[in-house]
């Protein structure tokens, strides 16, 4: 299998590689140079019409791309350790804390590089009062997943490591890069984010 990927801090192409990595799954990696818009060349639009990384090409040729549709794909492929859950309620359970993560803490760190970020000032208009008005939504968003996490559970859903995890720890690594500080007085999220850091997979 071949990944167009790009390197960090790329986050999405992260997340694959820390799939890949928890499952022992070897990746021919092709990186893009995202600063220099490898990812809008014509070669790389044809593999996906939406010019963006990651894009895996599985053996027979088939073209995948978005992030957990790659990371669903190798994880029925290599389906141990299971990613996804095993049960319907497992399935199920993390599909929806899939799309909490994204929600709550993902857009509006996106919604921070666009419109807040001088690294993207010269790629699109920016609204600098909007995107520092996310720093506030994260923070609530941080606030509400320290209280669920209060519990003392090891993972973000249960007692396995699941697609969830990768998912946050990539985006609030991102986070922390570009300067929103997220895992800040919030224990129980410092405490998970320390334990993430010590597996192999975390330095994909």
């Amino acid at each position: 299998m071949k990944l167009y990927s790009a390197p960090m801090p790329a986050p999405n192409p992260r997340r694959v590689r820390m799939v890949a990595a928890e499952k022992g799954i070897v990746l021919d990696e092709v990186m893009l140079d995202l600063r220099q818009r490898d990812h809008k060349a014509p070669d790389h639009v044809a593999r996906n019409s939406l010019g963006q990384v990651p894009v895996l090409e599985t053996g027979d040729g088939v073209l995948i791309s978005e992030t957990i549709a790659i990371c669903r794909y190798l994880d029925a492929t290599h389906p141990e350790p299971p990613l996804f859950g095993r049960t319907p309620v497992e399935v199920a359970t993390i599909d929806m804390w899939v799309r909490r993560v994204e929600i709550q803490i993902g857009e509006p760190v996106k919604m921070f590089w666009r419109h807040a970020h001088p690294a993207t000032a010269a790629l699109i208009d920016q609204h600098q009062a909007f995107g520092e008005s996310n720093r506030a939504i994260l923070a609530r968003s941080m606030a509400w997943l320290e209280r669920e996490m209060a519990d003392g559970r090891p993972f973000l859903v249960g007692d396995a490591l699941s697609i969830v995890d990768v998912a946050a720890v990539t985006i609030l690594d991102f986070a922390t890069l570009i300067g929103m500080a997220p895992v800040t007085d919030v224990p129980s999220i410092a405490a998970w984010h320390d334990r993430m850091s010590q597996r192999d997979s975390y330095r994909a």
